[in-house]
């Protein structure tokens, strides 16, 4: 059988998502949730950074910065919206930021949906 990876920060990372959404619902800007979610983790005692400046390279050349949302532990990539609905895109360019970086486990969250909070935990 194949370990989590993260087991524990993902389960600490999913269960605030959680209480959050059953704070606040789909009801406020994408901050409100952002501010929730860095001060959610330090209570659980985790090491979080906000908007983290991640430089993207291409043939060991710098081309770009990377800010996600959050980082937690120097491991996972948190990256939160508030829309009704993910586009392909929205996960697309997730998903090349993940790979662009050197963690291996992201979370995209979404708080916009009118039934519930959306996640989406991927393994680089």
């Amino acid at each position: 059988m194949v370990e989590l990876l993260y087991k524990q920060e993902s389960y600490i990372i999913q269960g605030i998502a959680f209480d959050i959404y059953k704070n606040f619902r789909n009801r406020h800007k994408e901050m409100v949730y952002h501010n929730s979610f860095y001060w959610e983790l330090k209570e659980k005692g985790l090491k979080v950074e906000k908007e983290k400046r991640i430089d993207v390279y291409y043939n060991n050349k710098k081309v770009g910065v990377y800010v996600p949302d959050l980082i937690v532990e120097d491991k996972i990539l948190i990256e939160l919206k508030v829309k009704p609905k993910l586009t392909n895109d929205d996960i697309k360019q997730f998903w090349h930021y993940l790979k662009s970086s050197n963690y291996k486990l992201g979370y995209l969250i979404n708080f916009g949906i009118s039934n519930g909070v959306q996640i989406i935990r991927r393994v680089n």
